[in-house]
């Protein structure tokens, strides 16, 4: 802790109220003066100062001594906007340095004590006057997008305020609380910075090593945090959502099973790949068939010559399989009792077994209802996304009704909150679509090369 903070974070001072302030007019002060000087500088040349008198040194300002004042102005104002067009995380370090101080000032986290000033007079009555004898020390630094601010713990009476600025900072720098760290004597927060220059195209969605990548700086790790529950509602970009997985899951070796209750968009999949289900009775049936292939995995795994206790079904060469469920609150309605029951007692072990066999449950809903998502399954979904507006008691069942945090509706299609599996909630946008993207045709010609690819590898077996 100690290299970090002497030779990467800027220590938060009180003085740094006005930081932006006195960084501007200072450094524009000092070029205005160089420019000007460095432009009249034959003038002051001539002069001589040994024995120069201000009151009969005959200086006059002449129009060519205006012209360098409105070009000294003139490269002030280009400097200016160079620095905000190269240099504006330079500013927002500026910025936030100023706001961490104000913020300790305004709700007086420090300790002050009143001396007296009796000031150039000494005949005249002392002034009390305010000084800081003890501020909180904050140290503040940006790295690769990360804004990592330190506090430190002193036990002393303003411990609580400072292991609890998540709500803050979040707010008031326009970040996203990431991590949350308590290192010996400091507790570290860990924040993104500009969540939606983190967004990536469709193309740059990637699975692999057991990962998916969903932003530049997020990835589902499906292999260690299984399963994925995606709320929201209409027109806030699930189903495109969804499609960006299925085609970059297509793009490996997995084998996926999709079914839309409403035979709605995904279920148009099935004119181009196989295993797209929208039917009552045949979803139950791929329900019930991918809960079997779960079971007869297991067993074969462990009859595997290459099987070691701890190793998941990667580290034997499996695919990984995926049941891509939409509208999922919708399709229990449909159900009685009795069949409901069953279903869930299905995904129930899907999703509580599946991990090391490789067998994945993706969830899409409107809302997680506790009724839909009985005997504590909701809580196994280590993925979770809240796409578009939704309302707080919705966050409350996606997230938990526990969770701390300030929900902000923005109408960006796409964006919305997640939780990798860390505990931490953060903003998240989904892939970016270019408008008239052809999915149908993109998915189906991912699916008949991998069809051809398996009857190949099959012909090439027999021979």
């Amino acid at each position: 802790m100690k290299v970090w903070k002497n030779s990467k974070g800027n220590r938060i001072r009180a003085s740094d109220k006005s930081l932006v302030y006195h960084f501007c007019i200072g450094w524009l002060l000092l070029l205005f003066v160089a420019v000007f000087l460095l432009l009249n500088l034959r003038q002051l040349l001539v002069i001589d100062w040994k024995d120069f008198n201000l009151l009969h040194a005959g200086i006059t300002w002449t129009a060519y001594n205006s012209i360098t004042v409105l070009i000294a102005t003139g490269v002030c104002a280009l400097v200016v906007f160079l620095y905000y067009r190269y240099g504006y995380d330079r500013i927002k370090r500026l910025l936030h340095r100023q706001k961490l101080a104000r913020m300790v000032l305004e709700n007086k986290w420090y300790e002050a004590g009143n001396t007296k000033d009796s000031g150039f007079f000494t005949d005249l009555q002392s002034r009390s006057r305010e000084k800081i004898v003890w501020f909180p020390k904050i140290y503040y630094q940006m790295d690769n997008g990360l804004l990592h601010i330190l506090c430190e713990i002193t036990m002393g009476k303003y411990q609580e305020q400072l292991l609890s600025l998540e709500d803050k900072l979040e707010s008031g720098l326009y970040c996203e609380l990431t991590d949350k760290t308590l290192h010996d004597g400091y507790i570290e927060y860990t924040l993104l910075y500009d969540m939606i220059a983190n967004r990536i195209s469709i193309d740059e969605v990637i699975a692999e090593n057991g990962g998916l990548r969903l932003m530049k700086n997020l990835v589902w790790e499906y292999d260690s945090l299984p399963h994925a529950l995606i709320c929201g509602g209409t027109g806030g970009g699930k189903t495109y959502f969804l499609l960006t997985i299925i085609e970059a899951l297509l793009r490996t070796n997995a084998d996926l099973y999709i079914l839309d209750p409403k035979n709605a968009d995904l279920a148009d999949l099935g004119t181009v790949m196989r295993n797209v289900y929208h039917t009552k009775d045949d979803m139950i049936d791929c329900v019930n068939a991918f809960y079997e292939g779960m079971v007869t995995r297991s067993e074969e795994m462990k009859l595997h010559p290459n099987y070691r206790t701890g190793e998941n079904y990667a580290y034997l060469g499996l695919a990984p399989q995926f049941l891509i469920f939409d509208e999922y609150v919708a399709f229990l309605e449909m159900l009685t009792t009795k069949e409901s029951t069953a279903l869930l007692s299905q995904l129930k072990k899907i999703v509580m077994l599946g991990r090391q066999a490789g067998y994945f449950l993706i969830v899409a809903c409107q809302r997680p209802d506790a009724k839909y998502f009985g005997d504590g399954i909701r809580d196994n979904f280590n993925f979770r996304v809240g796409l578009g507006r939704m309302s707080e008691l919705g966050y409350g069942m996606l997230f938990g009704s526990d969770v701390k945090k300030q929900f902000f509706q923005k109408r960006i299609k796409g964006r919305g909150y997640c939780d990798v599996g860390t505990s931490v909630i953060s903003e998240f946008y989904t892939p970016l679509v270019p408008k008239g993207y052809d999915f149908l045709g993109t998915i189906g010609e991912l699916a008949e090369r991998r069809t051809e690819k398996k009857a190949l590898e099959q012909s090439e077996a027999l021979l």
